[in-house]
């Protein structure tokens, strides 16, 4: 009869990466398909009116037609300028979106032609909520919402989280004090 073995015992699988380890980490990249989705509605949204608009005014003025054409030249070089935009700025600005999360608190870089870095400290977060609109909630995104004491900066957004990532985060920088009153 043959007699089984026991198995090697399961290798238990590494511990999860702390976020709060000081490391740079980028936005989710999925942020660039929502904010194409954004400017995808709002380059329709504008264009059409224009459109639209344009064809009003034609017809109810006596206008030369060559008025005409140059106010259509006018809206395709605007909706070129809105579809480029709309496909080529999302990606631009996601390489320059970044944040850094260690025992001190949370630092968000970003900005293309004026970057900032904002700081803030644990020992300032009064409170943090996490948010997603219809649209985040397509791709897996959230919002979080850091609110500090003072008045410069006293809300503070970083957008493009992974929703588990952005509650991950709200937890981590939920201030920890004994004397709570709850």
């Amino acid at each position: 009869m043959d007699v089984l073995e026991p198995s090697p015992p399961a290798a238990s699988p590494p511990p999860a990466p702390s976020l709060a380890d000081g490391t740079r980490r980028s936005l989710d990249p999925q942020v660039v398909d929502l904010d194409r989705d954004v400017g995808l509605i709002v380059t329709v949204g504008m264009s059409g009116g224009l459109l639209i608009a344009t064809g009003i005014l034609y017809l109810a003025s006596d206008s030369p037609r060559s008025l005409f054409v140059l106010l259509l030249l006018g809206w395709a070089a605007l909706t070129a300028a809105l579809i480029w935009q709309t496909f080529r700025w999302p990606q631009i600005q996601f390489r320059h979106a970044s944040y850094r999360l260690d025992g001190q608190g949370i630092e968000i870089a970003r900005g293309v032609i004026w970057r900032s870095i904002v700081q803030v400290p644990i020992s300032r977060v009064q409170h943090t909520d996490v948010s997603q609109g219809p649209l985040q909630r397509r791709y897996g995104l959230g919002t979080l919402t850091i609110y500090t004491a003072g008045t410069e900066y006293a809300r503070v957004d970083l957008p493009g989280l992974p929703h588990a990532t952005a509650l991950a985060i709200r937890d981590l920088l939920l201030p920890r004090r004994s004397d709570d009153g709850v």
